[in-house]
């Protein structure tokens, strides 16, 4: 059975955070559904056993593992190597492996997983909502077909050509919402040290993130069009992006070496 190029049924190896968010965005998009999903999960939380409850099967055995036709592998980096070896032997010849874990190649999946169509993918947790962001990659068009049905119902695609950038991709979308909530939990400690209350610095900080992403969104404008619109000269926009976007110690400096950091990160786990 299949749904936009989506080999079901899929096997979700791993239901912590991002397994989570992608069972959330199967909710939401519609284009998986209880009956098409099996879970594995030692210690599986609120999501895994609201699958469980609608009829996904949470911890079958193994002999059942091998009706999944695609399997998405959502577990830590430090420790696939180990759920490979459990999974190898109980999988059908041509069942999709789909990995989301940072820095694993699909040259080492493709080892692992010898003779199994492999892709590598980089989403967000925003896919629980329908509206992530996910990077895809794979050799073959068998593995792209499967990863693309798997995310284009609950994300912004974008799809590559050269594996190394995969890295680059980690670093600034698969890690990026953290950087944007990291931002917002300073403005909101800006705008309680500048005097308002802690709900109203909370309310406005969050307020105005949410409706400059959707206009920016909506819009499609860069975002140096958008800061103009805001930013008079000599006005109170001004005042602070020269602060913010000061040359050698600002915005732009701190950001890349955030990413640069990540990135290396992300080549060290493969």
């Amino acid at each position: 059975m299949s749904d936009k190029g989506l080999p079901k049924p899929i096997l979700l190896v791993g239901a912590g955070a991002l397994g989570s968010s992608l069972l959330k965005g199967f909710r939401v998009s519609g284009h998986a559904t209880a009956d098409d999903v099996m879970i594995l999960d030692l210690l599986p939380g609120d999501e895994a056993q609201s699958w469980m409850r609608d009829g996904a099967k949470l911890n079958p055995q193994p002999d059942e593992w091998c009706l999944a036709k695609t399997v998405v592998l959502a577990v830590k980096p430090q420790g696939w190597h180990a759920v490979a070896q459990i999974l190898n032997g109980n999988l059908a010849p041509d069942a999709v492996i789909i990995s989301v874990m940072a820095g694993v190649t699909t040259d080492q999946l493709g080892y692992a997983f010898s003779g199994h169509a492999v892709a590598r993918v980089m989403p967000t947790t925003g896919v629980a909502t329908g509206k992530g962001v996910a990077t895809l990659y794979a050799a073959t068009e068998a593995g792209m077909a499967a990863a693309r049905g798997l995310f284009a119902p609950m994300a912004t695609t974008v799809e590559l050509a050269d594996e190394t950038q995969m890295n680059s991709a980690t670093a600034v979308s698969g890690s990026g919402p953290a950087y944007v909530y990291a931002f917002v939990r300073a403005l909101e400690k800006a705008g309680r040290e500048t005097g308002l209350s802690s709900s109203h610095a909370r309310d406005l900080a969050r307020g105005t993130l949410v409706s400059a992403a959707r206009l920016l969104d909506e819009t499609g404008e860069e975002p140096d069009a958008l800061i103009k619109k805001v930013a008079s000269p000599g006005g109170t926009t001004e005042a602070a992006l020269n602060v913010l976007c000061a040359p050698g110690n600002g915005l732009d400096d701190l950001v890349l070496a955030a990413v640069r950091a990540a990135e290396k990160r992300s080549r060290e786990l493969g």
